[in-house]
Order: structure tokens, then C-alpha cells, then sequence
């Protein structure tokens, strides 16, 4: 395919993460085709400094300030060095033809909304803003008009099979999930799991949170929520099957009984691409997949009494999606309080349960109402892992 097109002005919340670095290192095999503009990280500023030698951006931004002013006393970056909150939100305001949004957890939620509501096209892999606030998200692009893509490989995948087809045929979306590390661990063994083995991943690279929430299969849950949002079907049209050779990415089923399935190596540089370069497709220098030497798929149903995770995100998406935003901020202490041993690994789940019963919501009409909802959330869920 040709590859030639108009320049594309790219900024990344979150350079300096897996998904930050994975997005950097397709921009780097197009550089006629991409320009940075905004980078950001929070603490890693040695390696914000060499993305700023090497993709020459207009400014960074970085949230931590003491991190700020130690990297402005090091570097030589000529750009505009902004910090915290302010910064991000700064750099959604800029002439951005996309914003990937990569930051991991809440953070990225209000930069997300700012470009959401400025009309920007966000290239979207922080899946906990669609599931912290995607009723005020999806409401908000809507008066906007602002576009947004899905980075994750397994709604990537669902936008990929959709392309061209009549949305109301679909009848349902089903996500596919590797399973984890425990797949084959019996639920007896659960309390004994050490972060160690909860942060190795059978098949993906990625940052620590998100590998134990593979681990938990929360992972799984928040990208239902997210599934949700991004494309308006209810519960009941959601599933999630187990394919432990993460090759095929997600499925659609359609009214006549036909499936659609987009499938790939376990690199999350190519749905990244796709993100970057969508509608179009460029081509790129990745490992191609070879069925006959893959040899065959397997597919399983969840056991979901033990990965409870998963269960509670679809009881949160039949009963309330709303309720995301607890989900969510009560998942991210328990992980942090899991890889700091406060807790263990199967009370991970309790925690969460403990959070979506003990807080109550109300309508979530602004930002602000989510933002003090996730603070509340977050209080109790660290009070509690103390008494467990």
C-alpha cells in the first residue's frame, strides 16, 4: 500500500509507559507520516529525555513536581517543560490531530475528557476513563463530535471486524482473554499466589498493573465496561471467551449466525498502528503470524467463581455501569496494596466487593462528581486493606 499521506500530529499522555514506547516505536518506522508534538511521564525523565532527542517534540510534561525540577535542571530540551494536572490538561488543548491516551488508571480521565470536549480524535488505551466516566465521556464526544479509537487490542479488534458492516446486524461482541498466569491454578491455591508470579504474564508484555489485573482477570472485566461504552450494546450482547494463545483478538457475531473474528501475533504495536493510521492501513516491520507452525486455537468459557473479578465487573455492567468509577478506583488500591503485600491475591476481590456495597452513587453529572467519587472510593478501600 501506498504510504504517502498529509502529516499527522501525534501527542502521547503516558510516552514513557509500555504502550507510550510501543506507540513511539511505530511512529519511528514512519517518520514521514507522524510528528510529536506533547510527550509526558511521571517519574521516568531520563527516558523522557532521550524521546525528546529523538522525536524532537514541542513540549513535555511531567506530572510529578519534584521529577519536574529535576529534569529541568538536567536537560537541554529547548521545548516547553509544563508539570502536573495543569500540564496535561495544556496539552490536550493543543493542535492535536491525535492524543493517544496511555496513562495508567484515573490519571488519565480528566486530560482525556479536556481533548473529548475540545472535538480532538483520541487514540484511547487508558480503559479506566471509559470506565470511571464513559456516560460523561461518550456524552460529551457526542456534542463535540470528537472520535474515539480504541488502542486495545481486544476493542481494536471489534472496530476492525465492524469496518463496513451494518451495526444493527451485530448481535453480540465476544473479547477474548488469555487466561493469565493461573488459568490452570486451582482456586485452593489462590491465597499462596505471590506478586512474582502474578506479574509473569504468559503472553503479553506490559506495565505491573495491568499484568495482575490480567492475573485477577479485571483486566477482562474493565475492558466489558469499556466494551459498553465504546459501542453501545448492552450486557446481555457482551461475552468473553478464554483463548490462551492470544491470537485472535476478539469476535463479532452477527444475525445470521456469522463470525467474524481479527486475529494476530501478541504484539500490541499493531493495533497501535492501526489506531495511528486508521482509516488507512500502512505497512510496518512486524513478526507476521504463521498458522501452520501456531497449529491449533483453543477456546474455554471463564470459570468465573474463580476469577471473581470477572464476575463482579458483569454484575457492575448489568446492574449499573455507573457503578465503573467504584470498580475501578477500589481495583486500583487493591493491586497496589497486593504488589506492596499488604494483602493477598484472593482477597483482591473481596476488597473491590466491599467498596461497590459500602459506597453509593448518585447521578455523575460533571467531572467533579466522579473525580470526589474515586477519592472517596480510594479512602475507604486503603482504610479497609488494612484491616484485612
Amino acid at each position: 500500500m501506498n504510504n504517502t499521506s498529509p502529516i499527522k500530529v501525534i501527542s502521547i499522555l503516558g510516552s514513557t509507559g509500555s504502550i507510550g514506547r510501543q506507540t513511539l516505536d511505530v511512529i519511528a518506522q514512519k517518520p514521514k507520516n507522524y510528528k510529536i508534538n506533547w510527550l509526558t511521564t511521571n517519574s521516568n525523565i531520563d527516558l523522557l529525555e532521550s524521546q525528546t532527542k529523538k522525536f524532537l517534540p514541542n513540549g513535555v510534561v511531567i506530572a510529578s513536581e519534584k521529577n519536574y525540577k529535576e529534569f529541568k535542571k538536567k536537560t537541554n530540551f529547548s521545548g516547553e517543560i509544563l508539570c502536573g494536572k495543569d500540564g496535561l490538561t495544556h496539552l490536550a488543548s493543543q493542535n492535536n490531530d491525535l492524543l493517544v491516551s496511555s496513562l495508567v488508571g484515573f490519571a488519565g480521565v480528566e486530560p482525556t475528557l479536556h481533548a473529548i470536549k475540545l472535538g480532538q480524535t483520541v487514540a484511547l488505551a487508558n480503559k479506566e476513563a471509559l470506565v470511571s466516566a464513559g456516560g460523561l465521556i461518550t456524552s460529551e464526544a457526542k456534542k463535540s463530535g470528537a472520535k474515539i479509537i480504541a488502542i486495545d487490542s481486544e476493542h481494536n479488534a471489534i472496530l476492525q471486524c465492524l469496518l463496513g458492516e451494518d451495526f444493527a446486524s451485530v448481535s453480540k461482541l465476544i473479547l477474548t482473554a488469555s487466561g493469565g498466569p493461573f488459568r490452570n491454578t486451582p482456586i485452593s491455591e489462590f491465597r499462596n499466589i505471590t506478586k512474582e508470579q502474578a506479574l509473569k504474564h504468559p503472553n503479553w508484555e506490559m506495565g505491573s498493573k495491568i499484568t495482575i489485573d490480567s492475573a485477577t482477570m479485571m483486566n477482562k472485566g474493565l475492558e466489558l465496561i469499556e466494551a459498553y461504552w465504546l459501542f453501545g450494546l448492552g450486557a446481555n450482547k457482551l461475552d468473553v471467551v478464554v483463548h490462551p494463545e492470544s491470537i485472535i483478538h476478539s469476535m463479532v457475531e452477527f444475525c445470521d449466525t456469522s463470525t467474524k473474528a481479527q486475529m494476530g501475533l501478541p504484539d500490541m504495536r499493531v493495533p497501535i498502528s492501526y489506531a495511528l493510521s486508521y482509516p488507512k492501513r500502512f505497512s510496518f516491520n512486524f513478526p507476521k503470524m504463521d498458522l501452520a507452525k501456531i497449529g491449533k486455537l483453543t477456546f474455554e468459557a471463564p470459570d468465573y467463581e474463580k476469577f471473581k473479578c470477572l464476575n463482579i465487573a458483569f454484575d457492575v455492567l448489568k446492574t449499573n455501569p455507573d457503578y465503573g468509577v467504584v470498580l475501578n478506583a477500589a481495583n486500583e488500591i487493591a493491586v497496589e496494596s497486593f504488589i506492596k503485600e499488604k494483602i493477598r491475591f484472593d482477597q483482591i476481590p473481596d476488597l473491590i466487593e466491599m467498596a461497590l456495597n459500602k459506597i453509593e452513587i448518585k447521578n455523575l453529572l460533571d467531572i467533579e462528581e466522579i473525580v470526589e467519587l474515586d477519592a472517596c472510593t480510594r479512602r475507604y478501600s486503603l482504610e479497609t486493606a488494612n484491616t484485612l
